[in-house]
């Protein structure tokens, strides 16, 4: 039996992964990644990719971080929260797939323990629930500034239901305020 459980969502490659959780009172034992992962983890061209980035950011209540990307050298993320709790989203940018412009959501907890791998070819945003959270993830390229893309996020075309309450604003980047939508984008996997 494995040590993780990959769950399908309606966009294809996209997957909820639930870890097998070791624990009694003193704490709890998971793995966070091993050689499971090998048949889900591709390149835009379907060849096997490895993950060759750690990255760790921290956030308060009401931060909003997306949807991003990079042009060249797109990025898969196996994404999870160590602290906190957020609202995940990937949104398919793949010209040929049968969800161009879709989005899927999942909420990740220090509590629930759920990772998200999110693709090459997709954008990537969550939105931050708790007091703080502690966002943690793998990368299947390296960061490249040169490279960045970025959607809206409230692009009505696309439509993705943060969670937010009404009238509340989240807090964004300058850079993510002026992503164009999808429409504008101009850039498409």
């Amino acid at each position: 039996m494995g040590k993780f459980n990959f769950i399908s969502t309606p966009i294809k490659d996209l997957y909820i992964i639930e870890p097998t959780v070791f624990g009694d009172e003193r704490g709890y034992f998971m793995e966070t990644f091993n050689d499971e992962f090998a048949p889900y983890v591709k390149h835009l061209d379907g060849t096997p990719a490895t993950f060759v980035q750690d990255n760790e950011s921290r956030s308060k209540r009401g931060v909003l971080r997306g949807l991003h990307f990079q042009k060249k050298n797109p990025q898969g993320k196996l994404v999870r929260v160590i602290e906190g709790e957020v609202y995940d989203v990937a949104v398919d940018l793949r010209k040929d797939s049968e969800t161009y412009g879709r989005w899927y959501g999942v909420t990740l907890s220090q509590e629930n323990k759920r990772q998200f791998y999110v693709p090459e070819g997709f954008a990537h945003g969550f939105y931050v629930k708790s007091e703080f959270a502690t966002f943690v993830y793998k990368c299947t390229n390296l960061y490249d500034p040169t490279s960045d893309g970025g959607v809206l996020w409230c692009d009505s075309d696309i439509g993705v239901d943060w969670g937010i309450a009404e009238g509340d604003m989240p807090l964004l980047s300058e850079k993510d305020k002026k992503n164009p939508t999808l429409a504008n984008l101009g850039f498409l996997f």
